[in-house]
């Protein structure tokens, strides 16, 4: 099952329905999308705290209302620049939380007291925490890196939304990580890891596909 397939099947089974619920409702797109950043702003405190099972539920809550806001603004006929704009910064708001909130809670932690590298080496010493702030930080750069790099690819009239680690796939692995870590702590640092590491193979993924358009 590749991508566009999932995408269908969410469009009809998940996206659509819940358009109409918010439709009724008699929300806005832009109102979608600032109730998933409140969402996302709350989940953040709650894992900041260690409250890791309420976190990733609101976590992944407000991740899917991403997708209904430009549905919404297609059934509603309200779509705009300043729409897609607006979700782009609410987007980049919502990932820089999480990945502050758990920061955060590296900080305040004061049980990673085990340098995780006595086995390799007595000078290299950093706790699970350490690794836990140092891949925060490294997830949100990659995140901010691929999100520019399509911005920059489309400006330039190419589409560039290719790659192994684009925001869906965030989303869902650093709410499946936090709720895992709930009960292995070490699970939602090796994920921000592997975020890491994939979100920097789909820069250079994106650069080289951007780079052999513009040959084209």
């Amino acid at each position: 099952m590749n991508r566009k397939t999932i995408r269908i099947f969410l469009s009809l089974y998940y996206e659509k329905p819940l358009v109409w619920v918010f439709n009724k409702l008699g929300f806005s797109p832009n109102g979608v999308t600032f109730l998933g950043l409140l969402i996302t702003l709350i989940a953040s405190v709650f894992v900041s705290q260690g409250q890791f099972i309420l976190g990733s539920i609101l976590i992944l809550l407000g991740g899917a209302l991403d997708l209904i806001d430009g549905g919404l603004a297609r059934h509603k006929g309200k779509v705009t620049k300043f729409g897609a704009l607006l979700d782009s910064v609410i987007d980049r708001v919502q990932e820089a939380s999480v990945l502050l909130g758990l920061s955060v809670y590296y900080l305040l932690t004061r049980t990673c007291t085990d340098n995780i590298f006595d086995s390799f080496s007595d000078s290299l010493n950093l706790t699970m925490c350490d690794m836990g702030i140092l891949f925060s930080y490294s997830a949100f750069v990659a995140s901010v890196m691929v999100s520019y790099l399509r911005a920059r690819s489309e400006g330039l009239g190419i589409e560039c939304n290719i790659g192994m680690m684009t925001r869906p796939e965030r989303v869902i692995a650093v709410a499946i990580g936090i709720l895992i870590s709930h009960w292995f702590p070490m699970i939602i640092v090796i994920i921000l890891g592997l975020m890491t590491f994939l979100g920097f193979v789909t820069v250079f993924q994106r650069i080289a596909h951007t780079a052999k358009s513009l040959d084209d």
